[in-house]
């Protein structure tokens, strides 16, 4: 007997994104519901490539009762109406907006790094997916912590247009092609023209002049990997379809050398090392799209601290940064409590 599972916001990027991999990794569902607003009630989404199709239902009027999990991908407004109802019909909500993760009682869940939290999740029934950006980087960060102890992370952030949505992705098509003619490239989901451009801004400005994007990675490792490491963060939106990149500098508190990073990261969970020191021997994002792993490249030592390495950490923000995420959790979740599946 397999899981009766629900995708909440399934006509979005990161809902489709949800159902293909549920397909690719051929979860254990015997049944699936896929939920948008009213708007796309009627419409159909195929399972992966399958050729099976799933019409889109009405998440207003759906009924949780008797449903196993439900991954939601319908932004914190939508979760905050829906996600206590189906927690309180018994259905386990997985949820990739920031409502709920740094909530005490609601589990911040990335399987590579923290498998055990989500121990804690029946004290609400929702467990919480962290910021895209977060996810790659303790993928990456959790086997050199367990190694060497890190003390701080210094990273900056080379962000592409999918994590703005449709609309980013949009405006930047749009704005390349106008420019291209001779046309106006004005902004509209961005705060500045993308296109041929990067803006250090994402999410709202804060009090300190940090970003909410900035605070959530911050916030975000902490609660996932150790609440001593010390964390600054530079987010940056850059002309880039899909897959986010990272420059991460870390200060650990005993001694680690490029080799032994490099050692330790190609057997972690979830990584894949492509470091050579040669033209084209590291991976970009584009090459990244469509892959499950967060690949590694550029280990170097940081001569000016003591204990101190460089890298360059790339995903695929829908997949690991989001959906991908999202799966891994529920087949953490079936594995290790609901045990439904042969």
């Amino acid at each position: 007997m397999g899981y009766r599972i629900v995708v909440a916001g399934a006509t979005g990027s990161v809902g489709r994104e949800m159902v293909n991999i549920l397909a690719e990794r051929e979860f254990p569902a015997d049944e699936i519901a896929v939920l948008a607003s009213s708007r796309s009630q009627g419409n159909e989404i195929e399972y992966g490539d399958s050729g099976r199709m799933l019409k889109v239902q009405n998440i207003e009027h759906f009924d949780p009762v008797g449903w196993d999990m439900a991954l939601f991908a319908i932004g914190s407004e939508a979760t905050k109406l829906h996600a206590p109802r189906f927690a309180a019909a018994g259905c386990t909500v997985i949820d990739n907006s920031s409502l709920y993760r740094m909530d005490p009682d609601v589990p911040l869940i990335v399987p590579e790094v923290n498998a055990d939290a989500i121990d804690g999740y029946r004290r609400r029934n929702i467990i919480a997916n962290p910021n895209c950006s977060t996810a790659q980087m303790v993928v990456a960060l959790k086997p050199l912590h367990d190694v060497a102890r890190i003390k701080r992370v210094v990273v900056a952030t080379y962000q592409s247009v999918s994590g703005a949505g449709k609309e980013g992705m949009d405006e930047l098509f749009e704005q390349s092609r106008n420019i291209f003619v001779g046309d106006p490239a004005e902004p509209r989901k961005f705060t500045k023209q993308i296109a041929f451009n990067v803006i250090p801004h994402i999410d709202s400005f804060l009090d300190d002049g940090s970003t909410k994007e900035e605070w959530k990675m911050v916030v975000e490792t902490k609660k996932i990997l150790d609440p001593k490491i010390r964390i600054s963060a530079t987010c940056v939106r850059v002309p880039v379809f899909v897959g986010h990149s990272e420059a991460i500098n870390i200060e650990f508190e005993d001694e680690i050398s490029a080799e032994q990073a490099q050692s330790i990261l190609r057997e972690a969970p979830g990584i894949m090392l492509v470091d050579k020191r040669e033209d084209g021997g590291y991976v970009t994002p584009i090459e990244c799209v469509g892959e499950f792993a967060t690949y590694i490249s550029r280990v170097r030592e940081d001569p000016t601290v003591e204990n101190g390495l460089s890298l360059w950490c790339v995903s695929d923000n829908l997949r690991k940064g989001a959906a991908l995420n999202a799966v891994q959790i529920a087949e953490l979740l079936g594995r290790r409590h609901l045990q439904k599946a042969d």
